[in-house]
């Protein structure tokens, strides 16, 4: 698996042989060892990581859009940004911004020039020792780090992948460690339940660190302050040093007041929809204000309202298409659909909704048809191009015990699941939405079908239907 050199390429083209050969690369058993992979390959390429300041976030939902907002406040309060996400939804390079724009590709064909040669050297010593190459996500740490330190940012936003102490965004030294909600999730990663969920994500806290956390189980709270007074890091509660004191459901999202260390922001446009969002939207500000207090600065309103204001959150009770109304959410566990159905009602009159539903192997499928069923009248089921995908049939007798089986449809793709979905939502009386949700790839696929049809329409050559646009649809995006 030599990774090539893209000189004499086109950004472009370079890209998409980028893309390639990252996402070729599986993710491994082997947990422990990838901070080592990541930790050599950096290493090699001057330690860039240790040149930046960090704010690292991790949690069980609500991490990237957190994140999101984090860099957009200390964006409009003057700093010069980066940003570590994912999964992405349309090019991976979503997946490292600086300055709120995803890597150019220009800029990403240099990089690759440098880093491929490591990538090379260190899955020669680990194919030596007996381990495998390095998977596609060290790969994208690697990359991300180097990019950060070239662009010289002020602080560097990172989002962890999967857990937190084990995971290879670790390698840097976040002088604010951000938790959002935790809940059981992986239950093939974390042993324990929320006990190890928590001590997991709990070793992202570093030495002298600030932590920022939102409401905490209470086995989840005494872990994270076990960790945090062993590495004598100090603490900020939501509930206890930072409240959302009130919200107002709006069209353009909800306008909140927020309560900090410093004092209370009132009547902030937050232009994203869901209770759950002002809590996120409360830890950001709360993060926000300790990065700043770490550079002797403070929160000012005004950047405030336009950090919040340049806020977006791609896949989270995202409108994709009209007529019918087809909403996206990226939830992909029991506790963010949870929160996904309480907010459809508050943001959506609908007097019914016809669901589409993927849901990956490594998920919690029942407890994510469970959450369900309350918003959804007819689901449709279906598996997305992802190796991971949890079969059709198995997750459609799932969904039958669910819903019963005059309340079920089975589709064998994306593309004729929002066919069928769309002609539905049509027919039935009353205003009827479109709701996809219970994976990202799924999220990611819908969002690219119908991309493709607004751009035939836009060309004249409207496609049939959504199954006509997705003939050459076989990309998957890892998450």
């Amino acid at each position: 698996m030599n990774l090539p050199s893209m000189v004499g390429l086109s950004p472009a083209d370079a890209e998409r042989q980028i893309d390639a050969l990252i996402f070729s690369r599986p993710t491994h058993g082997d947990h422990d060892a990838k901070m080592r992979r990541v930790a050599e390959a950096l290493a090699i390429l001057g330690d860039p990581q240790t040149q930046l300041r960090a704010v690292h976030v991790t949690g069980t939902n609500g991490k990237t859009s957190t994140s999101r907002m984090i860099e957009s406040l200390l964006r409009s309060h003057g700093l010069r940004t980066g940003l570590f996400t994912s999964p992405h939804l349309t090019t991976f390079r979503e997946r490292i911004q600086i300055d709120g724009q995803p890597l150019p590709q220009e800029s990403l064909q240099r990089l690759w020039e440098r880093v491929a040669p490591v990538i090379n050297a260190v899955d020669a010593r680990s194919l030596a020792a007996g381990g495998p190459h390095m998977s596609f996500f060290e790969v994208l740490t690697v990359l991300g780090m180097v990019a950060y330190a070239d662009a010289e940012v002020d602080v560097a936003v990172i989002e962890v992948g999967i857990g937190g102490s084990r995971d290879a965004t670790n390698v840097v030294h976040g002088e604010v460690a951000v938790l959002t909600p935790m809940a059981e999730d992986h239950s093939n990663y974390f042993v324990g339940g929320i006990t190890g969920v928590a001590t997991e994500k709990s070793g992202i806290i570093k030495s002298g660190a600030v932590v920022v956390s939102a409401t905490q189980p209470v086995v989840a709270e005494d872990i994270i302050r076990a960790h945090a007074a062993l590495r004598d890091a100090s603490l900020r509660w939501e509930g206890l040093h930072h409240d959302l004191l009130a919200r107002e459901a709006s069209p353009a999202g909800q306008v909140v007041t927020l309560r900090t260390l410093s004092g209370t922001h009132e009547g902030v446009l937050v232009p994203l929809h869901g209770d759950f969002q002002a809590q996120n939207a409360l830890v950001a500000l709360a993060a926000t204000e300790a990065a700043l207090e770490l550079r002797g600065l403070e929160l000012d309103d005004a950047a405030v309202a336009r950090g919040f204001a340049g806020s977006t959150s791609p896949g989270r009770l995202e409108v994709i298409a009209a007529e019918p109304t087809i909403v996206v959410d990226a939830a992909h566990n029991p506790h963010g659909v949870t929160a996904l159905a309480g907010a459809m009602g508050e943001t959506f009159g609908f007097e019914s909704v016809v669901g589409v539903v993927a849901v990956l192997a490594d998920k919690d499928g029942d407890g994510i048809l469970a959450g369900l069923e309350p918003v959804v009248d007819h689901v449709i089921v279906t598996q997305t191009s992802s190796p991971r995908a949890t079969p059709v049939a198995e997750l459609a007798a799932a969904a039958v015990d669910v819903w019963g089986p005059e309340r079920v449809t089975v589709a064998d793709s994306v593309a004729e699941a929002l066919d069928l979905a769309t002609s539905m939502a049509i027919a039935r009386d009353g205003e009827c939405g479109v709701l996809v949700a219970g994976s990202i790839t799924l999220v990611a696929e819908a969002r690219r079908l119908v991309q493709r049809v607004h751009e035939a329409e836009v060309a004249h050559e409207a496609p049939r239907g959504l199954a006509d646009a997705g003939e050459s649809s076989t990309e998957a995006v890892p998450a």
